[in-house]
């Protein structure tokens, strides 16, 4: 068992077939016009069933990470160290990630950042890198 890939199921096959394509997908709202991550059927704010994919930027800046040097858990253990973190989507929503490609030593609360996407088992799932 992988515990690192998602499970796809009809809802979220848009969703990983736009990232396995290299495209980031938010749900937008009809009712208030908010977007959120992760993907749902409906708005976590307002409850409207009336949301839509929309492509997002892939822009996004970092709210917080931490430096994992310890992961007992197939596969994480082989990647360690890696930078588990929460970014602020340019289009509003927040959204648990991982930052690649940047030394631990210049994160920076609020540093920018673009989405980048990492393949494995059939999966690309979204990372973030520093702009470049």
């Amino acid at each position: 068992m992988r515990f690192d890939l998602p499970e796809v199921d009809a809802f979220t096959r848009p969703y990983w077939d736009a990232a396995a394509e290299g495209r980031l997908l938010v749900r937008r709202c009809g009712g208030c016009g908010r977007a959120h991550h992760y993907p749902r059927e409906f708005c976590p704010r307002c409850w409207s069933e009336a949301v839509e994919w929309e492509r997002a930027s892939g822009r996004a800046t970092l709210y917080t990470w931490s430096v994992v040097h310890r992961n007992d858990l197939p596969p994480f253990g082989e990647r360690v160290p890696y930078v588990a973190a929460v970014v602020d989507l340019a289009e509003g929503p927040r959204m648990m990630t991982e930052v690649v490609e940047c030394a631990e030593g210049a994160l920076r609360v609020g540093m920018g950042l673009e989405v980048t996407f990492r393949g494995a088992g059939g999966v690309c799932v979204p990372v973030f890198r520093p702009l470049a």
